[in-house]
């Protein structure tokens, strides 16, 4: 049985789960798709087509689903896909996709969305994502899991930040960050990899230690020529998954050493 405060307004064509909390001068319209054990909280305004997973939490001055800050956008049907377990600080916002971007904005799971962060039209954020106070990702961003965007932090449309990269405060991104690595500054330049992140993530000292030396050898110097061939040589997952993703193709480029 969800709980909904009399001064909510739900359109007739919300869809709610079970055990379902919904606080005062709450606003959810549209084709809204809410799942059990949600928590959405006063002055929450929820719309378009959007589907939420079960166990998150909204808190005040979200607005969730609003329309794609895109001048080309013209009242397409497009979607937002939200995962579980995830945290929307107040004055969150998340827009809908695009037709030119794929139609879809989508959301992990067990992700940490601070005060003021912003996700625009086609972003694809992984799973266990922390995005900090006022961070912003512009439209067609793609976040790895378990990476960490600073407060007040702004990443350019259609780069890829890597997983468990960590992005410090303040940095205007407008490159790929590889995965593991650690960027800061305006323009945002890599400044090495996010050892503390590994090191919480419960990776061996020797499966760092040969991280860390093919990734000197790759941002350091012109020693590898085939970052392909160094793929099938090696056994380390930390090294195929950062070959993997500098072999992709890139619209932005890499964010270079610093």
């Amino acid at each position: 049985m969800s709980e909904i405060h009399k001064t909510a307004i739900i359109d007739k064509n919300v869809l709610l789960g079970d055990n379902v909390s919904i606080g005062p001068y709450t606003v959810i319209e549209g084709n809204v798709k809410i799942a059990d054990n949600n928590i959405i909280k006063s002055s929450v305004y929820i719309s378009g087509n959007t589907d939420i997973g079960p166990g998150n939490i909204f808190y005040p001055f979200c607005s969730i689903g609003s329309l794609p800050q895109d001048l080309k956008f013209n009242n397409e049907k497009t979607y937002l896909q939200i995962g579980s377990n995830n945290t929307f600080r107040e004055h969150s916002t998340v827009n809908l996709g695009t037709i030119g971007g794929g139609g879809m904005t989508k959301i992990g799971n067990n992700s940490l969305f601070m005060i003021g962060s912003h996700i625009a039209h086609d972003c694809i954020v992984g799973n266990n994502i922390v995005m900090a106070n006022q961070a912003t990702l512009g439209g067609h961003v793609v976040i790895e899991n378990n990476a960490i965007i600073g407060g007040l932090s702004g990443v350019h449309q259609f780069c890829r930040i890597g997983s468990l990269s960590m992005i410090g405060g303040l940095s205007a991104v407008e490159n790929d960050v590889v995965p593991f690595g650690l960027v800061t500054g305006n323009r945002a330049k890599l400044l090495g990899l996010n050892i503390v992140g590994l090191r919480r993530a419960n990776y061996t000292n020797q499966t760092i230690i040969e991280l860390k030396d093919i990734f000197n050898k790759i941002f350091n110097s012109t020693e590898i020529k085939n970052e392909s061939n160094l793929h099938k040589s090696t056994n380390n997952e930390l090294v195929k998954k950062l070959i993997d993703f500098i072999i992709v193709d890139s619209q932005r480029g890499l964010c270079s050493f610093k």
